[in-house]
């Protein structure tokens, strides 16, 4: 199959409920110590909690816009300094929940030139699953996929194109088999806003735990996935600013270091651990965690209860972090059209 040009630039920016990212980059990929990656150019991420109160209210108010909008206007700063061959912006769980979601992108539009599209929940699964999928291992016949988000968590079950079973890499990019997918309204986010915060979202841990696996079962029940782990080779992988920060924990890192962090592979029981030191530190500590910090401590342990629920429920002795996600799987996803594209003309 014909490739598309590896020094055209692509751009990809995922407007999320807490995260605003943008990714720059060459429609090509370089080897690194944990897999296969992107030839970044550039990359933004800022957190902006554009859904913060989207759960009680139905609304974007007009802060969290106000905090979007200065992100955005970084985005398209960065954007215009580069010739784009293709490119794509989706808003996702927040412009899907409030009311004025509509009006916002079009104000986005208005005051940063930006056109957003918002995606469905089967899209942004598809999406972050195609933007993991580089660090699926050789051999490997089936895969776990979960992507934590402010205010949903996606869940794929997935096969392998059969080629890449065989312990040698296969034709890469490729689009694993969605076998099964489930959204669940629950993120970091509207769980924590509705179980009080930081301040209480340690006491009511085992509630959220609890919440979230009443959720998983059926979705468990229906693709009988416990009996499949021991039948055939199946990898789990997590991409979410929660899991990469208790794998930065686990490493001790003085502060995060995602060329450290992207690809590691970690027995299920040392992420467990980093959320056993969360739950142990007070707010302040954990405030002031350079791996955690002001932006991501009034959420970590709703992303731990929903991370400590899924380990529950699909019992993997081994996780692989991704620091990847929706961006990722847009650039590829654009690298697959213009293939096809190349192939018919």
């Amino acid at each position: 199959m014909a490739d598309p040009a590896d020094d055209e630039i692509y751009a990809a920016l995922d407007l999320g409920t807490n995260n605003c990212r943008l990714l720059i980059a060459h429609p090509a990929f370089r080897t690194t110590r944990n897999g296969r990656a992107l030839r970044a150019i550039d990359s933004f991420s800022r957190i902006v909690r554009l859904g913060e109160g989207v759960s009680g209210t139905g609304t974007l108010s007009e802060d969290a816009m106000m905090r979007t909008l200065a992100a955005l206007a970084t985005c398209q700063r960065k954007l215009e300094r580069h010739a784009l061959a293709r490119f794509r912006f989706v808003a996702t769980e927040a412009c899907r929940r409030a009311s004025n979601a509509e009006a916002f992108v079009a104000r986005v539009k208005e005051e940063t030139g930006l056109k957003l599209e918002i995606i469905t929940s089967e899209e942004e699964a598809r999406l972050a699953l195609l933007g993991c999928c580089s660090l699926l291992r050789p051999g490997v016949q089936r895969a776990l996929a979960f992507d934590i988000g402010g205010g949903s968590t996606e869940i794929m079950w997935v096969a392998t194109p059969e080629a890449y079973h065989a312990q040698e890499p296969a034709q890469f990019p490729f689009t694993p088999e969605l076998m099964g997918w489930m959204s669940m309204p629950y993120g970091v986010m509207n769980l924590s806003e509705q179980f009080g915060h930081n301040d209480y979202a340690s006491v009511y841990f085992e509630d959220i735990v609890e919440k979230v696996m009443n959720k998983l079962a059926a979705f468990a029940k229906k693709h009988d996935i416990a009996n499949h782990l021991s039948d055939v080779p199946t990898q789990l992988l997590f991409t979410s600013g929660t899991v990469t920060t208790l794998a930065a924990v686990h490493l001790n890192l003085p502060r995060y270091d995602r060329s450290r962090v992207d690809g590691i592979a970690l027995p299920a029981e040392k992420l467990r651990g980093s959320i056993a030191r969360l739950l142990a530190m007070r707010p302040s500590e954990r405030f002031n965690h350079p791996c955690i910090g002001p932006d991501r401590s009034d959420y970590i342990i709703a992303g731990c209860a929903i991370l400590e629920a899924l380990l529950r429920t699909f019992p993997f002795p081994q996780v692989t972090i991704a620091d990847r996600g929706v961006r990722e799987g847009i650039i590829i996803s654009l690298m697959l059209n213009a293939q096809a594209e190349l192939a018919h003309a």
